[in-house]
């Protein structure tokens, strides 16, 4: 992070509300007219009576000043006390995460316990989120259908609290690992920052799955072939062990009844092509330290700048001129109301 002071000063956000003191003149002139009878301003009419004395004449005085202060008030008076360029480096990068039912296979272990394979990585996923503060991160998520979950965003405590809404079931069931990696690359290229040769920059893609691709509209290979035309390295993780896995067994209302054993189907071929084609690296994440192995990864590529954001540091002054025009506008209300009851 970077950042450029300038000088302080003063101003006003919203100026056009003067020209609403322009409509004073047209008021004293509506009230002395006397076919005019409705109050157009709160005590207006012992301001223009005919018949003022010196000391009637404090409730017109007060109430135009009030107004003059209010009108202020509505301008927003600003100090504005210096201005900032801040220059961000990060990366763009999204997470396409595999949500299909194989994610229940409980072949991770935390604390001596067995956990399936979404509670073996939502940990590090938030890890890898709070501590990339400089990068825009964004999920995307698939089964047998492909969603947005958070678009790029450098807001990463909303993010952290998408992902912890992460849970197998939220998409039907299949794989459509092409359909994830399309969406993600479509993600990036809806906010692309292309290089000369037409290729984007500092963009990755995490693709995190443990099976092989049996839906979607758009293959895996099809997918990298976009990747590779964009310059945009994608990182495959094989999640899981390979071989028998043990899997739960669920009623009706989701509750784990008991366990089986079901054949992973990974296809490492496809996501080491994948990875290759773009650049990327293919990760075995068959334990906790493979996954962290897999996002630390990121931290070797190259960061880029993205665009400076100038912001001012201003301070609101409208209270200032509020409370007195306020003041003004009940203490004309009450000399009008007295000289009215002594007539």
């Amino acid at each position: 992070m970077g950042g450029a002071g300038g000088a302080g000063g003063f101003r006003f956000a919203e100026p056009l509300w003067f020209l609403a003191l322009g409509l004073l003149p047209l008021i004293f002139w509506l009230r002395g007219r006397r076919s005019v009878s409705v109050l157009i301003v709160p005590f207006s009419a012992a301001w223009a009576a005919p018949s003022l004395t010196p000391a009637s004449r404090w409730p017109a005085a007060l109430g135009t000043l009030g107004l003059v202060l209010l009108v202020t008030a509505l301008a927003r008076p600003q100090r504005v006390q210096d201005r900032h360029e801040v220059d961000a480096r990060g990366y763009d990068i999204m997470l396409a995460i595999d949500l299909s039912g194989s994610m229940l296979a409980e072949d991770y272990e935390a604390r001596g316990a067995r956990i399936n394979r979404l509670q073996a990585i939502k940990p590090v996923i938030q890890a890898f989120i709070n501590e990339r503060t400089s990068d825009r991160i964004g999920i995307v998520v698939f089964a047998g259908r492909a969603y947005t979950m958070a678009p790029l965003t450098f807001d990463h405590d909303w993010l952290a609290r998408q992902t912890a809404r992460l849970k197998i079931g939220l998409i039907e069931d299949g794989t459509a690992i092409g359909d994830g990696l399309g969406i993600a690359l479509t993600r990036l290229e809806q906010v692309a920052r292309q290089s000369s040769s037409g290729q984007r920059e500092g963009a990755f893609v995490i693709l995190l799955t443990d099976g092989a691709n049996n839906r979607g509209a758009l293959s895996p290979e099809q997918a990298a072939q976009i990747a590779e035309k964009r310059g945009i390295p994608v990182y495959t993780i094989g999640a899981g062990r390979s071989g028998l896995v043990p899997m739960p067994v669920l009623d009706a209302q989701g509750n784990k009844v008991g366990m089986r054993q079901v054949l992973s189907d990974l296809d490492e071929t496809s996501l080491r092509q994948i990875a290759k084609m773009t650049g990327g690296r293919y990760f075995r994440a068959d334990d906790n330290r493979a996954i962290r192995a897999a996002f630390t990864q990121v931290d070797q590529a190259q960061k880029i700048a993205f665009q400076a954001q100038s912001y001012l540091l201003t301070r609101e002054l409208f209270h200032w001129p509020a409370a007195p025009g306020l003041a003004a506008l009940l203490l004309a209300g009450l000399l009008s109301r007295r000289r009215a009851n002594s007539l």
